[in-house]
């Protein structure tokens, strides 16, 4: 069937969405374990830049999971193709001339190659928001940690499905050092060095 698909280019070029912003594209890739404080510092995030005046949308795991991915298990199949659809619909935004953050657990370095490679270098970074599993597992503010040590949840990572450290992240910040909003400063700072949204006066 694919040989009856004829993608439609649109009359408004990916230059002119951008030019009417303050700001350039970009796709911030949140990664960490479950706990970590991605949605969070997401929120944080997209709540600073949005009083900056810039132009955003945010990507949260759980919410993608509850429409988009609902139809999705937690073996590795379902979690690759969750992340695929994840990354698709980001650089989605990221054509419309949006600055995206993305919060997904994201959990192997093969899999977060997979996702930088959707994107032209100067428009992604990703953060690994870098907390032990210890610490992790004391905020549980779900109560996933303790369904898994007791055998309620299969496959969970950190517990029985492994969770591999960054190696690539363009930050990485220390959620036991810094608040939600420490962090989304930091990322803030970062934006700004990088000449993707304007310094505030």
């Amino acid at each position: 069937m694919s040989r009856y698909i004829f993608e439609s280019a649109s009359l408004v070029k990916r230059e002119a969405r951008i030019a009417i912003k303050q700001h350039l594209p970009y796709c911030i890739w949140l990664t960490g374990l479950s706990a970590s404080g991605k949605s969070t510092t997401a929120n944080a995030l997209e709540f600073e830049l949005n009083k900056q005046g810039v132009h955003t949308y945010l990507l949260d795991g759980d919410n993608i999971r509850s429409d988009l991915n609902k139809d999705l298990g937690f073996d590795a199949n379902d979690r690759d193709e969750n992340i695929r659809r994840a990354t698709a619909v980001a650089k989605l935004f990221v054509d419309a001339g949006l600055i995206v953050i993305c919060a997904f657990i994201t959990p192997t370095n093969s899999i977060r190659k997979k996702v930088r490679a959707h994107f032209p270098s100067k428009e992604f970074c990703e953060v690994f928001l870098d907390t032990p599993l210890a610490v992790a597992e004391q905020r549980d503010p779900k109560g996933l940690y303790r369904k898994a040590r007791a055998g309620e949840l299969n496959q969970f990572t950190g517990i029985d499905s492994p969770f591999e450290p960054s190696v690539d992240a363009e930050l990485t910040l220390n959620t036991v050092k810094n608040t939600p909003k420490e962090c989304a400063l930091q990322i803030t700072a970062f934006l700004v060095r990088n000449n993707i949204i304007p310094l505030q006066n």
